[in-house]
């Protein structure tokens, strides 16, 4: 099975894998990989789910913020504004990509937001085990939910931040 690893962003363990480091997500090259599993089988085989994918996306940005740099400041911020107006508005995934862009245009008066510690008690390596599509969504909203609630500590400063963008 190879060696197994301990990812540098959520924690999760995985395979030790070589890969070239994401510009601004700080991933392990295993976790990346079992990302890319969930997103395969979101495209192909349930047809690109909403807001599941939503979920999918935003929730691993934020569980892997990387270090401070204006990408990974942008992404972190914006994908933590996504999943407030998913999780606790209600929002679609399409409505929460046009606020995500939203946030982006001001990406420039964003601010590094320091990750919790742990970022979350789930990770890929937990959503991956779905089977089928009603256990997919089910895993997804679960880890979305839990690492929304991990970054606690700056749910007031992304309200105001979804406000300003909703404005």
């Amino acid at each position: 099975m190879g060696t197994i690893i301990k990812c540098c962003g959520c924690g999760a363990l995985v395979k030790d894998i070589p890969g070239k480091p994401h510009r601004y997500i700080g991933a392990a090259a295993g976790c990346r990989e079992v990302y890319c599993e969930i997103l395969a089988k979101e495209y192909g085989e349930f047809r690109y789910p909403e807001p599941t994918h939503r979920f999918t996306v935003d929730t691993y940005a934020v569980q892997h913020p990387g270090e401070p740099s204006g990408q990974a400041i942008q992404s972190v911020n914006a994908h933590l504004v996504s999943l407030h107006l998913v999780v606790e508005k209600g929002f679609n995934g399409a409505r929460a990509t046009e606020a995500f862009k939203d946030i982006l245009k001001n990406g420039d008066k964003l601010t590094w937001l320091e990750p919790p510690n742990p970022n979350g008690s789930m990770t890929v390596v937990d959503v991956v085990k779905a089977q089928n599509l009603q256990e997919h969504r089910r895993l997804v909203d679960e880890w979305a939910r839990d690492v929304w609630t991990a970054w606690r500590n700056h749910h007031a400063l992304i309200r105001r931040l979804a406000e300003q963008c909703l404005k």
